[in-house]
């Protein structure tokens, strides 16, 4: 039986990754120390509860590295400080942590030489020069290129994950290792925390049900990629082991929404039609974020969640069935 270890893996999408190898027949060690503001939740505490060979150690995945020398056949590292816009902006330095958290991983890795790192990235990474109103465009895997020049990523965040992508490349050049990375766009799900815009918002539309007005953040023309976590992990799953050595993918659907045009879908399956505003003191972020879906669609990969059936879905979770 194959053994992986998933760092932050009690976290929204390191949730339904376990939940995925766990699926397909992985022994898994779950290792998270659950911070609060993060998103995390205890295993007992999961939508789907883990079945299988399944092991949770609630602990910081640095202190982890540093007590073992175990081999895993694969790790899936997701652990990282992040969380919606506002603490993006807010605790920037509190994100910087990230740097530390993935050199840790990387140096643990060239010590254990698992059979694969599967690093998960972030869409923050890419330049933001290519994500405002005036000079916007699809967000392609090559745009991010060491070997030629980089672009501004977005925040700390971005330049963390920016980092972890180098240390990926110098860990295949210099250590002989196998790794691939994956960037994932705005990811959602049912048991999203709501410090992510796609269940706030809908929780909000739902209390504010009959309202004349309602708001969502920013100018509401910024742009997002929203694609379901289930098809993030089915990516991930099907891709891990064929992509080349050293690569990056996009999570992505190549569809770009605006958080107006979402909040007018979410709107209609509720029942009503009020007036979407944005709300100029709240932060927007970059202005269009959208993944080109070019090197998936190369591979086969096309996402199975529709945003319409995301929305229903979400809204249905929080306690409202669509009209």
């Amino acid at each position: 039986m194959a053994r992986a270890v998933v760092t932050g893996g009690a976290g929204f999408a390191g949730r339904h990754l376990c939940g995925k190898l766990l699926s397909e027949g992985l022994e898994v060690v779950c290792v998270d120390p659950l911070v609060e503001g993060t998103g995390a939740r205890h295993p007992s505490k999961w939508n789907s509860p883990p079945r299988g060979a399944f092991r949770f150690l609630e602990e910081d995945c640095r202190s982890f590295f540093e007590r073992t020398d175990e081999r895993f056949d694969y790790i899936f590292h997701l652990a990282a400080i992040v969380g919606g816009r506002m603490t993006l902006e807010t605790a920037a330095l509190c994100v910087a942590d990230d740097l530390a958290i993935d050199a840790a991983m990387w140096r643990w890795a060239a010590r254990t030489r698992p059979g694969c790192v599967v690093y998960l990235s972030s869409s923050a990474a890419y330049p933001v020069s290519f994500q405002s109103e005036e000079n916007r465009r699809k967000l392609s895997e090559d745009m991010i290129d060491f070997a030629v020049s980089l672009g501004v990523p977005d925040l700390s965040y971005g330049w963390a994950k920016l980092t972890g992508e180098y240390l990926m490349k110098l860990y295949v050049e210099r250590y002989g290792g196998w790794a691939v990375a994956y960037r994932p766009f705005s990811g959602y799900g049912e048991d999203q925390d709501l410090a992510y815009p796609f269940p706030a918002i809908c929780q909000r539309l739902l209390d504010q049900k009959g309202a004349a007005e309602v708001f969502v953040w920013g100018s509401g023309r910024q742009c997002r990629d929203f694609i379901h976590i289930e098809d993030c992990v089915d990516f991930i799953w099907r891709t891990f082991t064929r992509l080349p050595n050293g690569s990056s993918l996009n999570l992505s659907t190549g569809l770009a929404t605006s958080f107006i045009e979402f909040a007018q879908l979410a709107c209609a399956q509720i029942g009503w039609e009020p007036r979407i505003t944005g709300m100029s003191d709240k932060p927007e972020g970059a202005f269009f974020r959208c993944g080109d879906t070019a090197r998936q669609s190369s591979i086969g990969l096309s996402p199975r969640v529709p945003l319409t059936e995301g929305v229903a879905r979400m809204l249905d979770h929080l306690g409202d069935t669509p009209a």
